[in-house]
């Protein structure tokens, strides 16, 4: 449920943030008639994202067990790729975020309410894809039962909330550190979905190794205990680990976590710097319209 819970409150937000600007400069600039096209692709973005998660849990239902495995061993390698380059790309870009979607924004209202509809889609179904790839993998590691997927609702409702209080000033998020925590806690998740589809690999015979574990502590952490419970749910932790699935662990871990925690280089750091200082990325507080604006 931890798992799932940061990872919708992650993207949640992060897509919360994008829609506020978007909503903010179109009220900014005395267009807030063109607001129902930004909302329409919302919606649009949102069912597309369910219908892939649907789309996921029943196509692994229908096939064998080792297509299942196959399937959701390529799906949780995919699933971490995905979630490593989300990341660093949010790290690299977030301090000249605000500047590049009013661009796009002046563009798109230029050109129709098609192409608002078209953004908001667009920016919204990015972190939803992303959200349901990565959102699968996790849940199927952690068994059945409903707790991961109230785990990643509350998160996406969470984000909402807290988009919506940021949009409004009446929170202020310092966003720069948020997202390094999360991000950090996302690169630990991911090393675990990644020994979880390497098992799910050599359960299928795609990868050698099934038997030669590397440890098996089942009798100290049983899995069905409440703290094995707890960090198969958290870190998909495995009481019997491979010789593969620890190098694997260890071989994404070590250089991901480094490479997203080192300081950049000063000549670097100067060019990225966010102009609000140490707030944290440029959409961090876009200004609110008026409740009237909202209502068109």
């Amino acid at each position: 449920m931890l798992q799932t819970f940061l990872t919708g409150l992650r993207e949640g937000l992060e897509a919360s943030l994008v829609i506020g600007i978007l909503v903010a400069y179109l009220v900014k600039i005395g267009r807030a008639d063109r607001l129902s096209a930004i909302w329409a692709g919302v919606a649009m973005a949102c069912a597309l994202s369910l219908a892939v998660g649907a789309l996921l849990t029943f196509t692994s239902n229908s096939l064998t067990f080792e297509a299942q495995e196959t399937f959701g061993g390529l799906m949780s390698v995919f699933a971490v790729a995905l979630v490593t380059s989300m990341v660093f790309w949010m790290k690299r870009n977030s301090h000249r975020m605000k500047g590049d979607l009013h661009g796009k924004l002046d563009s798109a209202v230029r050109l129709g309410w098609w192409s608002l509809a078209l953004m908001g889609f667009i920016t919204v179904g990015r972190e939803g894809l992303e959200t349901a790839l990565f959102l699968w993998p996790t849940i199927e590691a952690s068994g059945s039962g409903v707790s991961p997927v109230v785990g990643a609702v509350l998160g996406i409702a969470l984000a909402v909330v807290l988009g919506k209080l940021v949009y409004k000033r009446s929170v202020h998020l310092n966003l720069a550190m948020f997202f390094k925590v999360t991000g950090i806690a996302l690169i630990i998740i991911a090393a675990g979905v990644l020994a979880y589809g390497v098992h799910d690999l050599q359960e299928a015979g795609l990868l050698p190794g099934l038997n030669s574990v590397a440890f098996d502590v089942s009798k100290q952490i049983p899995p069905s205990s409440w703290y094995g419970t707890l960090l198969k749910g958290t870190l998909n932790f495995s009481p019997a680990t491979t010789w593969l699935q620890l190098i694997a662990y260890v071989a994404y871990l070590v250089p991901v976590m480094w490479l997203f925690v080192r300081r950049p280089g000063v000549a670097h750091h100067r060019t990225s710097q966010a102009p609000e200082g140490a707030d944290g990325p440029t959409f961090a507080v876009p200004t609110g319209p008026s409740p009237s604006a909202l209502a068109h």
